[in-house]
């Protein structure tokens, strides 16, 4: 029997969004995922895209998130590229 899966909302902005190509993705995953398995699947998903994912930040349902936190069903993870300026 396969492991019941989430359907979340992944929204992309500036670099990400370049990289992988869409604004938007609907994904299905497992429903015990946290942060950083979602960050290690959209690296092997995305491979070229890879180590920009790495150096993202993320938010869960408009607050941001480490990669410890649970991401629930129905929840809409945002993707930001790291920012620096000066």
């Amino acid at each position: 029997m396969s492991e019941p899966l989430n359907t979340i909302t992944l929204l992309l902005f500036a670099t990400m969004r370049a990289l992988i190509g869409k604004r938007v993705i609907i994904l299905e995953i497992p429903t015990q995922s946290r942060v950083g398995d979602l960050r290690t699947l959209l690296s092997e998903r995305y491979p070229d895209a890879a180590l920009a994912i790495k150096a993202t930040l993320f938010s869960v349902n408009r607050e941001f998130a480490t990669d410890e936190v649970l991401i629930p069903g129905g929840a809409e993870v945002a993707v930001f590229p790291h920012v620096s300026g000066g």
